[in-house]
């Protein structure tokens, strides 16, 4: 069966994790990844080892499904190779620092000229302005998007998610970009530049918070649990657990306490008859200081420990049986050994196990892109420079020889 982008080429100038993690998703779907990589290798190679000498489980978890090449692109001959493979290639991507690409002598004037159909991507921190040349990590793109701000209890410092919305999140930003340009090409004949910045998709990711900021200037918010003491709030407080939503949602604790022992639940108002008879206080689906979704409203939190009491005397699993047998929305709060082990996700092919030449096998995760005609299969990450002969002489056709040379000079 073939994939959904077999026959594009993606040149994959990226390293750390939000380039790397777009990148394979193009994989996942079929493109063929060409990982170009100093002949030192992608950093994340050697962070966070958790074996000597073998590519770390960063770097593994974020580069199946591509080759790998390496090559020096500050000497004359690095960048002749790179107009070369800028030439046969649909897509090109990188995440360097503002300016990095253009000074190699690759500006997207000169990319144009070696390929008008290229798509050239670029991840950055921040878009232009005054951000432009600040470092960004994932968590700045959080705190610079609106994450961090809202993110955490009311009495409490802000607090970084552990989602790597800022990194794997601006990656699959970037993925849209590329697959509309490609698409777009179809049209026009034409490639484009895509720009995606981490801050943007941040913010992006945090639409309901600038709803709510919006929503602050005709009082207050009264999903909100914190609401009546931010009732003069000019910003978004932070809610802890709250959804935020229409329906409230909060996550109470379960038996026999230990710190992922929750189940997160929410009141739908359907679900409030069921629910208090539930937890054993049927009398509340009649009574009109609770019986309606205004009335509840003003003490959210007495609601969610009238819930808590009841919970709390059950496993997480136990409880969860329960509420959803009475169709109760709700979900356990699964820590990653729990979700490394979780069978359904296994079998949806979201824990993958990979073998890997060097480390044995590993556990990643799958595509979540699940498309009937183009099935995803996981393959390990390349070592550095596995694929150099495969490039440059089956495919560049450099000589056997040439390619010894480029080697002993450091040139890949």
């Amino acid at each position: 069966m073939t994939k959904a982008l077999e026959g594009v080429r993606v040149l994959d100038m990226t390293h750390v994790q939000s380039g790397p993690s777009a990148t394979q998703l193009l994989g996942w779907l079929g493109a063929d990844v060409v990982k170009l990589e100093a002949p030192g290798g992608d950093i994340t190679r050697r962070q966070l080892r958790d074996l000597p000498d073998v590519d770390s489980l960063y770097f593994t978890m974020l580069n199946c499904n591509k080759r790998s090449i390496t090559l020096n692109t500050k000497s004359e001959r690095g960048k002749e190779i790179l107009t070369e493979l800028i030439r046969r290639s649909d897509v090109m991507v990188e995440n360097f620092g503002p300016g990095a690409v253009d000074r190699m002598g690759f500006t997207w004037e000169r990319i144009q000229e070696i390929n008008p159909r290229i798509v050239y991507a670029s991840i950055k921190g921040f878009g232009e302005g005054p951000y432009t040349n600040f470092k960004a990590y994932e968590v700045v793109a959080q705190a610079m998007g609106g994450s961090m701000a809202t993110t955490g209890f009311a009495d409490g410092p802000p607090l970084a998610t552990g989602a790597q919305i800022g990194d794997s999140g601006t990656g699959i930003h970037a993925v849209a970009g590329i697959l509309a340009a490609l698409f777009q090409r179809e049209n026009t004949g034409r490639g484009q530049r895509v720009n995606v910045a981490m801050q943007h998709a941040v913010l992006n990711l945090c639409r309901v918070k600038l709803r709510d900021q919006q929503r602050l200037e005709h009082g207050p918010l009264a999903e909100y649990p914190n609401a009546r003491d931010t009732a003069d709030a000019d910003e978004v407080p932070r809610s802890g657990n709250a959804s935020g939503g229409g329906q409230p949602g909060w996550a109470v604790k379960c038996a026999p306490g230990g710190p992922n022992d929750y189940v997160y639940v929410i009141v739908q108002p359907v679900g409030w008859q069921p629910l208090s008879a539930l937890i054993g206080r049927p009398e509340l689906a009649e009574d009109p200081e609770w019986a309606t979704p205004e009335a509840r409203l003003p003490k959210l939190d007495k609601m969610f420990q009238l819930i808590e009491e009841w919970s709390s005397t059950l496993p997480k699993w136990e409880a969860l049986e329960q509420l959803n047998a009475h169709n109760i929305p709700c979900g356990p709060i699964l820590s990653t050994r729990e979700i490394v082990e979780d069978e359904s996700l296994v079998a949806n092919e979201m824990v993958v196990r990979v073998e890997h030449p060097q480390r044995g096998t590993f556990t990643t995760v799958g595509s979540p892109l699940k498309l009937s005609d183009s099935p995803v299969d996981i393959v390990t990450s390349p070592l550095l420079g596995e694929h150099n002969a495969e490039v440059y002489v089956g495919e560049l056709g450099l000589g056997d020889e040439e390619l010894r040379l480029l080697k002993t000079n450091g040139v890949i």
